[in-house]
């Protein structure tokens, strides 16, 4: 993949997936308004989650420990565990699919597709990707578990 693709991918691609959200939720219908605040609400709670984790666990990127450039537009000074991107990702992506499964499948692609990127921008390592995308999908199960739609 060539480097201008992964900075994008990386970089910007998880807002591709909001503006999926919202074209879902206005132009399409098939998501509605209180499953979008359950997706924006999940969003944010994993990135809280995985913000806090990383000030726990001190653990640097592979562009500081390899010597290799970072393919991203800014360059992450934070911790690496657990990739935030990686849990909104997939916060986003399940929380869809518990309320539309065909177009759910599409965002956990997505949201893989976010993960891998962010390895290939030599920002985080797989284990950063499973552990955000771990935290996602429990979050999105737990507030839906608390909250579930009607």
């Amino acid at each position: 993949m060539p480097n201008y693709l992964i900075e994008f991918a990386a970089s910007f691609f998880i807002y591709f997936m909001y503006i999926g959200l919202f074209v879902l939720w206005t132009v399409d219908g098939r998501i509605k308004r209180e499953q979008v605040i359950h997706a924006l609400s999940a969003t944010l709670i994993a990135f809280l989650v995985a913000e806090i984790l990383k000030s726990i666990f001190h653990t640097a990127r592979p562009f500081i420990t390899q010597g290799l450039t970072p393919l991203t537009l800014t360059v992450p000074s934070d911790a690496a565990f657990p990739s935030s991107h990686t849990a909104m990702a997939f916060a986003l992506a399940i929380t869809i699919w518990l309320h539309d499964r065909k177009v759910g499948w599409i965002y956990l692609i997505w949201a893989l597709f976010v993960g891998l990127a962010r390895i290939l921008a030599n920002v985080h390592y797989p284990i950063d990707i499973w552990g955000g995308a771990i935290l996602g999908i429990v979050i999105a199960f737990g507030l839906e578990k608390v909250h579930p739609s009607t």
